[in-house]
């Protein structure tokens, strides 16, 4: 019953981290298609004094969010795979190193004694 609180709590962080890091790719593709278009409007004279490719709004707006939709859950779908296959095992590797010099240092009788003390100030108190 311990493993599911976990599982859970990796699993919203994976897709925390995959969401976050596909939105700003997404958003940042987004602004590439506006390097390479420019939308007709009256700051360009309608596309006569543009040197991008020029496409009405729909258009241009269609393309922002192509871009950013498919640029966006490409970057997800790596970041998820990349966390998994290279990130958890070494997260293992380094928690496991990290108990052992908990234990060569003593840091494990030290914090056992103070969840004891805890215990028994909560215990005292009315």
């Amino acid at each position: 019953m311990k493993k599911q609180p976990r599982n859970i709590l990796r699993y919203l962080s994976d897709q925390f981290l995959g969401s976050f890091t596909g939105f700003v790719i997404g958003i940042w593709a987004s602004s590439i298609v506006s390097h390479f278009f420019a939308a007709r409007s009256i700051k360009n004279l309608w596309g006569l004094t543009s040197r991008k490719t020029v496409v009405d709004k729909q258009t241009f707006t269609m393309l922002e969010w192509l871009a950013s939709a498919i640029v966006g859950y490409v970057v997800f779908e790596l970041v998820l795979k990349m966390m998994k296959d290279h990130l958890l095992p070494r997260v293992a590797i380094i928690r496991f190193r990290f108990l052992r010099l908990m234990i060569r240092t003593g840091w494990h009788i030290r914090l056992r004694d103070l969840g004891n003390r805890d215990e028994s100030i909560m215990q005292e108190l009315p």
